[in-house]
């Protein structure tokens, strides 16, 4: 898909009797679009940011041009080095982007959204047309008059000076649902996130291989008179844990009783038996680690040891509608501004942001009517624990502190653990981010003395029911942090696998005894060209960083 390299309109080259049936690896074909003539096409269903294709240049001089190359089948396929023109057609609202790689003299080819099978891959050309775009009835109504001249016809990297172009590329990255009712309902495999399980996936353990399992101390009775009086001493003991909830604590066989004691990660020794009972000396055996799920589990861990039977429904995820869906791509589009901006201050550029809700109801139950952001400022502050959505999470208490003074109405108050409060330090302004020390003191919502005396007995989770979208996956700290201010859900557009809280070196909302679980969702940037993307729009940061 070369093309030539100069610009001057000119007749076409004569149509080929039928186009060739694909393109590349990737699965486009090029056919013929109606008035548009050649258009290239997606055969099956591509990825957002994915290289679909990079297209060598031949490059000339202006003269060479006007003597010969104009009067060519090429010069329907000639521009500007600096402007652009394919295969690719021109659209209003284009799925793909494109960059120059003078180094290569090539052009390379993103998908800026997902393309559905036999959708038409187009670009934007620019505003300054040659010729009257087929899809004119999607043009925006105020037209442009001055000479634009973003280096490829509008469609600018998301890193260059031209914040409209920017602008414009955001939009293609997080258009999805433009078109239909806002309150249809998205399918699961159309959504442009995608939710991590909160269980994992061989929750039911339908056979044994899945079965998970760990080690126990167990010991058998000789005389069955013997259990009441173990089963006071495990009381007595602390033995008597949650951890063994699942399991039945007698095991009855024909010719003997066992008992399971504890578990031997909480209790590596042998226990020790009171004097006055004579029992033969424990040992150790398998047991299954969680309750049964199915029938069929029941029998597979009842095998080892007697398992309590404690079905659960499936998950069923939340639906979505087309509207929410927009609400999150704008969302998305904001953080992103957030973070750019905040890397032109030459901090890290990583942000964190909660929109108001979606829904009118959750914005008066949570009081939160306005937006909120806040960006990395490890930098200018000097201090390792100045992250975004801990910088946020001071920001919500600082709105619950405000809110209390004035006698706003604040949401339903909810029952927390005691939490030990530090003394009472001045407020702060909304620029400066979390001091040290403080970062516990930031999931109360004030303080205040009389608000830290009700956060002893018990008051405002700050991010209860609200929705926290952040550019990069939360690292440890601050999914623990999320989690203690308990958020409803959390989106982020890039994992962070050496360093991530929210499903790559662990999953925190997902952790055996925590008291919350949030949703952790991860944006659908899975084409070849994220990477690039995130060089071009200016997030990249080093992998392993604590976001």
């Amino acid at each position: 898909m070369s093309e030539g390299a100069y610009d001057t309109p000119g007749a076409g080259p004569s149509a080929p009797r039928r186009p060739p049936s694909h393109l590349n690896s990737v699965g486009l074909r090029i056919e013929y679009a109606g008035r548009k003539g050649r258009g290239v096409y997606a055969t099956r269903e591509i990825p957002s940011q994915t290289l679909i294709d990079v297209s060598p240049v031949l490059l000339f001089g202006a003269d060479e041009y006007e003597a010969h190359g104009r009067y060519t089948v090429l010069d329907h396929y000639t521009f500007k080095w600096r402007d652009g023109r394919s295969l690719f057609n021109h659209s209003q609202k284009p799925n793909v982007s494109y960059v120059i790689d003078p180094a290569t003299e090539s052009i390379r080819y993103v998908t800026s959204r997902r393309v559905l099978p036999d959708e038409e891959l187009c670009i934007f050309y620019g505003h300054k047309l040659w010729f009257d775009p087929v899809d004119a009835v999607d043009r925006p109504n105020s037209i442009h008059t001055e000479d634009v001249d973003d280096g490829w016809g509008g469609l600018a990297n998301l890193n260059d000076d031209d914040d409209g172009a920017g602008d414009r590329l955001l939009d293609t990255i997080f258009d999805e649902c433009t078109e239909g009712k806002a309150d249809d309902t998205v399918p699961e495999e159309a959504l442009p996130f995608t939710r991590l399980k909160l269980t994992p996936e061989d929750e039911e353990e339908e056979d044994m291989d899945a079965i998970r399992k760990e080690e126990a101390w167990v010991v058998d009775l000789p005389n069955p008179r013997y259990a009441a009086v173990m089963l006071k001493w495990l009381k007595q003991s602390g033995f008597d844990t949650p951890s063994m909830a699942h399991l039945k604590r007698i095991r009855k066989t024909e010719d003997k009783m066992s008992m399971v004691l504890v578990l031997t990660r909480e209790h590596p020794a042998p226990p020790v038996f009171p004097s006055e009972v004579e029992l033969p000396p424990p040992y150790v055996a398998t047991v299954p680690k969680t309750a049964a799920l199915t029938m069929t589990s029941l029998k597979l861990k009842s095998s080892l040891w007697p398992t309590i039977y404690a079905p659960r429904k499936k998950f069923e995820p939340e639906p979505w509608s087309r509207g929410k869906v927009k609400w999150a791509c704008q969302a998305m589009k904001e953080l992103v501004k957030i973070a750019r901006n905040a890397k032109q201050t030459d901090e890290l550029p990583i942000a964190a942001y909660v929109p108001a809700p979606f829904d009118e109801e959750t914005r008066t139950a949570t009081q939160m009517f306005e937006p909120l952001s806040a960006f990395d400022t490890r930098r200018s502050a000097a201090h390792p624990l100045r992250h975004s959505i801990i910088n946020l999470v001071r920001a919500v208490g600082e709105l619950r502190a405000s809110s209390t003074a004035t006698g706003t109405k604040s949401p339903t108050p909810q029952i927390t653990p005691p939490v030990d409060v530090s003394p009472p330090t001045p407020a702060l302004p909304d620029s400066v981010p979390l001091p040290a020390g403080e970062v516990d003191a930031a999931l109360s919502s004030s303080s205040d003395p009389q608000t830290q005396t009700e956060a002893r007995n018990g008051a405002h989770y700050l991010l209860t029911s609200l929705t926290l979208f952040t550019t990069h996956e939360p690292c440890v700290m601050c999914s623990m942090a999320l989690l203690h201010s308990r958020v409803k859900e959390v989106f982020y557009l890039f994992p962070m696998k050496e360093t991530g809280g929210c499903g790559s070196i662990t999953c925190v909302p997902r952790l055996e005894g925590v008291n919350h679980r949030y949703t952790a969702n991860k944006w659908k940037l899975d084409g070849e060209g994220v990477d690039e993307w995130m060089e071009r729009s200016g997030l990249r940061i080093d992998g392993d960083c604590d976001a």
